[in-house]
């Protein structure tokens, strides 16, 4: 196979000498490309160039200068080799190879007449040098894109700590102030109430700050928990406008709705899904001008439900909607930032919509132009049960197997079990699964092992299969190395019934709709 950076340059202006070279080195499977003056090979030499094959004929003072002129100006980790094709007259001359190519650093001499086998593997090896430089250039970006991304992170994480102690210590300044001059007695009858007033406020600030960072916490470490139900969306919708109608009164914004009855329910955490609608109101309801307007619909779209959320607002700038959904990322951080907040609200609803088996897309046509959030909810998560949903159990620890054997096929789940990763991969020779429910820990070979070999089989076998990790390895790191293993979720133990239906269903029926409705 002919490597795009592994093209040999041939100048060798007398005769066939290029022509030659070049069939010789293409019979080897070696690309090779003949350029007919030292001005010609100069303006070749890129990253796609392997190396330089130059008869002695063509190096004269000039030419060397050239060429030394354009290997110079070689990215640091590039160094082309050249090899130079010489006679006896050029080799025993006063001007001896190594006065005349002094100034090249990578160069290979070959006496002519060169046999085949001694041009080719010359040409091999310096190839694999090249090969390795292009090697080292990939593994140079990449640290080096690493440092960046740490570089950033690490910004992004003081100009959230920056913010954190900010809102925190606001609240608390309004609290401790207040508090202190009702305790001295420094204050005056007619303003009691209005401390009374001012510290329930900012206590109630500072207790939603909080929640947000917990929340988050959680949401890292994959220790959200779902009650899941039916669900009338209308009705959560209306819990949250009405909650935040005094914040719109306040400022003179119309806060609308549109609510189509008929959008049909779903299964979910009302609590939740009501954070969801509230937070996206309060995001709305603060970049939205006095005399604005922010709207609320709810919508059947084909096969799912629509929260729509849109205002007229503050808009967000087109280089910032990929990241709108970050944690540590706002849009006008910094200390002359306009807008208070953790800039975590809308972290929270990304992970709680997927939570659902939904997502969420933001719509922006730019500064000054309103916002619109979009969150799709499948209808066919409603269901509370996994009827008819092929499911492997993987676990070494009897009870456990025998505990969500019994919860699965109470909800209609069809079971099979395992005890280890060998017994597993039996199971999927003669039955193959829509979802996997695998530990990570057990004897011999672990679920990382499992994952690779399942991994393996999905390919071959050209099916579909859900793997979801159930394990007591519950931090963050644990999370995110099973996620990478190819595992679709990660559950620690121990785990409710019902989260663990919830999540087989919205696993499931997404892998039905990524089917093409094929039934599992």
């Amino acid at each position: 196979m002919i490597v795009d950076h592994e093209r040999v340059l041939v100048l060798a202006p007398t005769g066939r000498d290029a022509a030659l070279s070049c069939s010789l080195l293409r019979a080897e499977g070696i690309d090779a490309e003949a350029v007919d003056t030292i001005e010609h090979l100069c303006a070749s030499v890129s990253d796609k160039a392997g190396a330089l094959l130059v008869a002695e004929e063509a190096l004269g003072p000039d030419a060397i200068r050239l060429l030394v002129d354009t290997l110079d100006r070689q990215p640091p980790w590039s160094d082309i080799p050249v090899i130079v094709l010489a006679g006896d007259e050029f080799s025993l001359s006063s001007m001896r190879p190594l006065s005349v190519l002094g100034p090249l650093r990578n160069v290979m001499i070959l006496e002519r007449p060169v046999r085949r086998l001694i041009l080719t593997r010359t040409v091999a090896i310096a190839l694999r040098g090249r090969r390795r430089q292009h090697e080292m250039r990939e593994y140079l970006e990449e640290r080096a894109e690493l440092l960046r991304r740490e570089q950033r992170t690490n910004r992004l994480k003081d100009e959230f700590l920056m913010t954190v102690s900010h809102e925190l210590r606001t609240p608390l300044t309004a609290i401790y102030g207040w508090a202190r001059m009702l305790v001295t007695g420094q204050i005056r009858d007619d303003q009691r109430q209005r401390a009374f007033e001012t510290i329930e406020r900012n206590a109630q600030a500072q207790a939603q700050l909080v929640n947000d960072l917990l929340d988050v916490s959680r949401a890292i470490s994959g220790k959200v928990r779902l009650d899941a139900r039916p669900l009338d969306l209308s009705e959560v919708v209306r819990a949250a406008v009405d909650s935040m109608q005094p914040a719109a009164e306040a400022k003179g914004i119309r806060l609308q709705t549109a609510l189509d009855p008929d959008a049909g329910p779903i299964s979910g955490d009302r609590e939740r899904m009501q954070q969801v609608v509230w937070n996206l109101l309060s995001n709305a309801i603060k970049f939205t001008p006095r005399g604005g307007q922010v709207e609320a619909r709810l919508e059947r779209v084909e096969s799912h439900v629509e929260i729509v959320v849109s205002d007229t607002g503050a808009g967000i700038e087109e280089q910032f909607l990929p990241y709108v959904f970050d944690r540590f990322r706002q849009g006008d951080a910094g200390t002359t930032r306009q807008h208070g907040g953790l800039g975590l609200g809308l972290a929270i609803v990304r992970h709680l919509v997927e939570l659902h088996g939904g997502q969420v897309l933001v719509e922006s046509p730019g500064p000054g132009q309103g916002t619109t959030f979009r969150v799709a909810l499948p209808l066919t998560i409603a269901r509370e049960d996994v009827e008819n949903v092929r499911i492997l159990i993987v676990d070494d620890e009897p009870q456990a197997r025998e505990l969500f054997c019994a919860i699965i096929e109470n909800a209609g789940g069809e079971v099979r079990l395992a005890a280890s990763a060998r017994d597993a991969l039996g199971v999927l020779q003669t039955w193959w699964p829509a979802v996997m429910l695998s530990d990570i820990e057990m004897a011999d070979e672990d679920g990382y092992v499992l994952m690779e070999q399942v991994s393996t089989m999905k390919r071959l076998e050209r099916r579909p299969i859900i793997p979801i990790a159930v394990t007591a390895h519950s931090r963050p790191e644990d999370r995110l190395r099973a996620l990478e293993a190819g595992f679709q979720w990660h559950l620690p133990k121990p785990i409710e019934p019902s989260e663990l239906i919830a999540v087989i269903a919205s696993l499931a029926d997404r892998g039905e709709r990524s089917a093409g409705g094929s039934t599992i």
